[in-house]
């Protein structure tokens, strides 16, 4: 390994992530430097290494034919040195780090866990609720559920379920409606985060006009679920968010016209290596219960 006392390791890191991202700011972005001094370090390594590894253009950083092999063993390395860190830092292997967003933590996940528990009395859960995309690799996050497309990179990406939307009133609202368009009359309680508009229902349901006037607008869909719970407007909401509200009959989902919005949800676990057996157990678990979901909403 003497080699490696020829190049600097923040150098190697640099041109890991840029080979990665095909990006400087993506790279800077991860590495907590300025654009600046990713592309310094990178000419810097190239120079060390006698060789160029990237061309650059204005769609990126380009990897040229002799950094592809390069580039692909430095990931490797990286990620093994990564799962060193995580292994080395790693407390107990009875405790399951989890992040999930908060509103599907309250709405749908943890009034669930005590299911797990009975199944997994062994494994202790801590639950990280924020919607921000964690690197597990990086952070002491085992495994995180996140809601897009599923284009995130440097991570392990498994596909758990499509996000269908749909109305949702309360029972006293619904009475005022006779077919779908009436729906479109009600006001409207809008989550201001949604990655969604009501068009792509009206659509679905086959219909023209307007969306519905606005009354209120929250940034948090628990908030306009309870809004819509106390009568004050029609919501857009989704499966994990609804269920129980809709099982208890506090809302009503009137004449059952769901949309897919192209998103889903997701496991987000580390690249690379086995995953421990506590992580493996969750997922299965969790997979049964949005299979659960799933077959209720058809």
């Amino acid at each position: 390994m003497r080699n490696l006392n020829s190049v600097h390791l923040n150098g190697l890191r640099a041109l890991e992530a840029v080979g990665r991202f095909g990006s400087l700011q993506a790279a800077a972005d991860e590495l907590g430097v300025s654009v600046g001094a990713v592309s310094q370090q990178v000419i810097k390594a190239e120079a060390q290494l006698g060789r160029l590894l990237f061309e650059r253009s204005p769609k990126g950083m380009l990897v040229t034919e002799a950094g592809v092999p390069v580039l692909a063993a430095l990931n490797e390395g990286f990620l093994r040195l990564s799962e060193g860190v995580a292994m080395a830092q790693r407390k107990d292997e009875c405790i399951l780090t989890i992040s999930v967003a908060p509103v599907l933590a309250a709405r749908w996940l943890v009034c669930r866990l005590d299911r797990f528990m009975e199944r997994h009395p062994e494994i202790n859960l801590r639950l990280d609720a924020t919607t921000k995309l964690v690197n597990p690799a990086a952070s002491d996050i085992d495994v995180a559920i996140r809601v897009g497309k599923g284009q995130w990179p440097g991570v392990r990406v498994e596909h758990l379920l499509d996000q269908l939307v749909f109305p949702v009133c309360s029972p006293q609202m619904a009475e005022q409606l006779k077919e779908p368009a009436d729906i479109l009359k009600l006001p409207a309680v809008i989550d201001a985060h949604a990655m969604f508009t009501w068009d792509i229902w009206i659509r679905a349901a086959g219909l023209s006009g307007a969306p519905p006037a606005v009354r209120h607008s929250f940034n948090d869909a628990s908030l306009c679920l309870d809004a819509a719970i106390a009568g004050q407007g029609v919501m857009l909401a989704w499966q994990t968010l609804a269920r129980f509200s809709l099982e208890e009959g506090r809302l009503v989902a009137p004449f059952g016209i769901r949309a897919n919005t192209g998103d889903g949800y997701y496991f987000v676990t580390a690249e690379g290596g086995r995953e421990p057996k506590k992580v493996r157990d969750f997922k299965a678990w969790i997979r049964e219960e949005m299979a659960e979901t799933a077959a209720i909403f058809g």
